[in-house]
């Protein structure tokens, strides 16, 4: 085993360094609200380009961004939104999106970001549990039909008072009432928020059937972002491709505030990820990053038109999501020229950057490791029965804390002090590696979570839905390695005596228009038992492996990742 030396006087028995890292920096962390950050902004670019959007040609410099963003406000100020009111956002990546983003956090109300794949089981759950009072939605998306859905549960969500659908009179009406309103109101709004009043909600999947709706505050962030960026190298030089979805942080986040916090561009491809919109984005508006999960980024590598594209302005970008297979990041290094590349690891619950490579970091370093503790962030790696920190190069639960950590689940304290520790520790339930230099390698997780295509799945929720099957007597759901994806959904059934063979042609039937169409298993396997510990307890652990055999998936899972 290595061994990292306290001393520097050549003693090989020197004691091996703890797995703990404090990630410092000669820039402070932010005090601001996201609102005076974006004006500080403003002020030193306004006339930069500030939000492009491809899919209808429009462009805003900062100047012409923050009026909209302040208009909007105004608006939903004079509609009756106040501090603290939740306001729903259900849309597709569009410029709207990112309007109601810094509107909502300049008069201090709370943005959720409801998951566009979402069906109205979920919708319904998320409108309840956070408290929405108004909602504002696409029309449609794709083959989901978000008005019909919203009319669909909006009787029984009783704190829902109004529906806003963009580019709908009514919401053009909260723009033109706000362009029309007077500044000054928006201003004391603005002056009595503070860094840490909670501006945001992001749900993630539960291990109890139903998400966990994790709340972020301005300083959260806000820093995240800022810090995203100034590892990236970013300045108001920079125009940075986002192709990932706003309702993660990954876009919100290591996107949109990276990208306003340095005076850089945000530039938004297309409504959902296309390949091909996202290479032609790059392309004509000159990008110098872009953003994806390593699906997207294998789907632009593998363009029939790849080679037509000119990416010579790419310098960086981002990849992260799911695990990052070690080819694909040396492709993105060579043939697109992000030499720049780096990985970044988090959860939603620390907002979510807490680990990342550096543009100085070897190419073996970033396609081998997620890199080292963040800026202003501690790591550490604990033993996940004692909770003792494990030597460097032994495994254990990856922990995190900082400015970074979330206030709590919304209105969930027990979830909340089951995942954050007295100490303030953030116990992400993932195994990881530290290396004597500090380097960290993820190996696996204690939960059995699945991450497929950067969306993070609880197999509990998709064994309760499974249960209101009428066929199904018991079901468990594993995750099984996939080489588009990472991961994909096995679920091993038992059914009653006397029902037919479910297919996963069945299964999907089933369960559309229910679930969300990433958390629809791809496998079905019919089996009369699962594998049981000795106490009785379900081995999803030899439920993969078995899983792998049968369904022939072992190139997939021979795959390396950081």
């Amino acid at each position: 085993m290595p061994r990292e030396a306290v001393a520097s006087d050549g003693d090989t028995d020197a004691p091996i360094a703890p797995s703990y890292a404090s990630g410092t920096s000669d820039r402070p962390l932010l005090g601001d609200t996201i609102g005076d950050n974006l004006d500080r902004t403003v002020a030193a670019y306004p006339d930069r380009d500030a939000l492009v959007e491809l899919a209808t040609g429009r462009r805003w410099s900062y100047r012409e961004f923050r009026a909209d963003v302040d208009a909007l406000a105004l608006g939903l100020i004079d509609a009756g939104v106040t501090k603290g009111d939740r306001v729903g956002i259900w849309a597709p990546n569009m410029a709207e999106w990112t309007l109601l983003q810094y509107a909502t956090a300049k008069l201090g109300a709370i943005l959720v970001n409801v998951n566009p794949s979402y069906r109205t089981h979920e919708l319904e759950f998320v409108l309840k549990q956070a408290g929405i009072s108004l909602l504002v939605s696409a029309r449609e998306f794709k083959t989901s039909d978000y008005a019909a859905m919203i009319e669909e549960v909006r009787g029984d969500c009783p704190d829902l008072r109004s529906v806003v659908l963009i580019g709908s009179p009514e919401w053009d009406g909260l723009l033109e009432t706000g362009r029309a309103a007077d500044a000054a109101v928006l201003a004391e709004r603005q002056a009595v928020l503070s860094p840490d009043d909670p501006i945001n909600i992001q749900y993630t999947s539960g291990t109890t059937g139903f998400p966990k709706g994790a709340t972020l505050s301005h300083h959260n962030i806000l820093n995240n972002g800022y810090f995203v960026g100034l590892l990236c190298g970013y300045t108001a030089e920079d125009r940075v491709c986002i192709p990932v979805p706003f309702y993660h942080c990954f876009g919100m986040v290591m996107g949109n505030l990276a990208c306003t916090s340095s005076g850089a561009t945000m530039v938004i491809p297309a409504p959902g990820f296309d390949a091909e919109a996202t290479l032609d984005a790059v392309a004509t508006e000159r990008c110098t990053s872009l953003y994806g999960v390593p699906t997207m980024f294998i789907a632009e590598l593998n363009h029939p038109d790849f080679g037509s594209y000119d990416l010579s302005s790419l310098r960086t970008g981002i990849m992260a999501g799911s695990p990052c297979p070690v080819d694909v990041m040396r492709r993105v290094v060579a043939e697109m020229g992000m030499a720049e590349v780096t990985i970044c690891y988090g959860m939603t619950e620390t907002s979510p950057v807490s680990i990342q490579t550096r543009a100085d970091d070897s190419l073996e370093r970033r396609v081998t490791t997620v890199g080292r503790v963040h800026p202003h962030i501690e790591v550490k790696i604990v033993h996940p029965e004692t909770g003792l920190t494990v030597p460097r190069c032994e495994p254990g639960e990856l922990c995190t804390r900082g400015y970074s950590v979330m206030l709590a689940y919304w209105d969930e304290p027990e979830k909340t002090a089951e995942a954050i520790d007295r100490a303030g520790w953030m116990h992400t339930g993932d195994i990881a590696v530290m290396d004597a230099d500090g380097y960290v390698n993820i190996t696996g997780r204690i939960k059995d979570m699945v991450i497929r295509g950067g969306e993070n799945i609880y197999p509990r929720e998709i064994e309760e839905f499974l249960y209101t099957h009428p066929d199904v007597v018991e079901a468990q759901v594993v995750g099984v390695p996939d080489q588009r994806y990472g991961e994909e959904l096995c679920a091993w059934v038992k059914l009653r005596e006397d029902a037919p063979d479910m297919t996963p042609h069945d299964l999907k039937e089933f369960a559309g228009g229910k679930l969300a169409h990433y958390k629809i298993p791809r496998y079905v396997l019919v089996v009369d038992a699962f594998p049981m510990t000795v106490t009785g307890k379900v081995r999803k652990v030899e439920m993969r492996e078995k899983s792998v055999q049968l369904l022939n998936l072992t190139d997939a899972a021979s795959i390396r990742s950081a």
